[in-house]
């Protein structure tokens, strides 16, 4: 059965929306990632700086995805949820923590090293379960009458594990190409000298994933076999990664790095989409069977078309005013002057 024109408008949605928040959200994701990596007050001051105008907005469209889930697909939403339970709430609690420790490092000398370490470990704790759930829904979700079938720690193999890991490399990475991007200086050397090392542990972390633990008999009930054109976006993505652990210490353009890690991520995301097209839940769940009432989604098209390109309007203004090197702080007390 395929979806109504309405089902596919907000499948799209959904789908720009997971690669902006993946983008967005990842980067400084990934700066928190690497802060816990340098023991530098200087350091760790500037990487706040870099992300400090920005992180709270990326993660307007992870409210997309929920909210959108929820109401144009909510049979996908209750299934998600019950198959990833244990990850949510680790990513909730991780959001949370991250975004307190951010607030308050700055206000508060004597617990300055428990906020810098919640930082580190919310930021962490946040990739490594999207990453997991990643690697679950590639395996495929028990399904049974409509309703999540596995067990609690069912999303729990090791080829989540692997991929899991593979993301907070790659989120690492992506946060290694924004400070290079945003900063100058010790720092910019600082991150550069870690984009080759990032690129390399998140080639081999995804490339043991997939030649150890993956079960390929999995990709029988997809349509991949009719999709050979898609093959070439794994091969972009691993190009990309290939390219920054050989060639990143060149040095020639700043740019470089970040759109590099861009590109691998959005070679990835296409390569998923057209291993799962047309389910929403591999492989059991498509976009058709998932989809509430035109009624409904007609309903949510008219907000849809007021909302959503505010937020757009919004998230490409704060980069536009912010845009070039971070030479100071942003009034959060933490750089300034240096």
């Amino acid at each position: 059965m395929e979806p109504s024109a309405l089902a596919s408008f907000w499948a799209g949605v959904l789908a720009c929306a997971i690669l902006f928040y993946v983008i967005l959200d990842g980067f400084d994701l990934g700066v928190g990632v690497l802060f816990g990596t340098t023991g530098e007050d200087a350091h760790r001051a500037r990487m706040m700086d870099t992300i400090a105008p920005f992180w709270d907005g990326n993660e307007t469209w992870l409210v997309v995805i929920g909210a959108g889930l929820f109401a144009a697909f909510p049979d996908v939403y209750a299934v998600f949820l019950g198959a990833f339970y244990l990850p949510v709430l680790l990513l909730l609690i991780g959001l949370i923590f991250r975004g307190v420790a951010f607030e308050f490092r700055f206000r508060s000398e004597r617990m300055r090293v428990v906020w810098d370490r919640g930082f580190f470990l919310g930021s962490t704790v946040v990739a490594f379960v999207q990453g997991a759930a990643i690697g679950a829904m590639i395996r495929g979700i028990p399904i049974a009458n409509g309703q999540y079938a596995g067990s609690p720690f069912g999303w729990l193999h090791p080829f989540a594990i692997l991929t899991g890991i593979g993301l907070v490399l790659g989120y690492a990475l992506l946060g290694a190409g924004w400070l290079v991007l945003k900063s100058d200086g010790e720092l910019r050397d600082w991150a550069y000298a870690r984009v080759q090392w990032l690129a390399a542990g998140a080639l081999a972390a995804l490339v043991l994933a997939f030649a150890v633990t993956f079960d390929y008999s999995i990709l029988a009930r997809s349509d991949l076999q009719t999709r050979r054109w898609a093959l070439v976006f794994p091969a972009v993505g691993v190009l990309a990664l290939a390219g920054l652990a050989v060639g990143v210490h060149r040095k020639r353009h700043d740019a470089v790095p970040f759109a590099m890690t861009v590109v691998f991520f959005l070679a990835a995301f296409l390569s998923l989409g057209a291993t799962f097209w047309p389910y929403m839940i591999p492989y059991s769940i498509t976009v058709a069977s998932a989809a509430a009432p035109d009624a409904s989604l007609r309903f949510l098209f008219y907000g849809g078309v007021v909302v959503l390109p505010v937020i757009a309007v919004y998230t490409i203004g704060v980069y536009w005013v912010f845009r070039g090197k971070v030479r100071k702080g942003y009034g959060r007390g933490g750089s300034e002057g240096l």
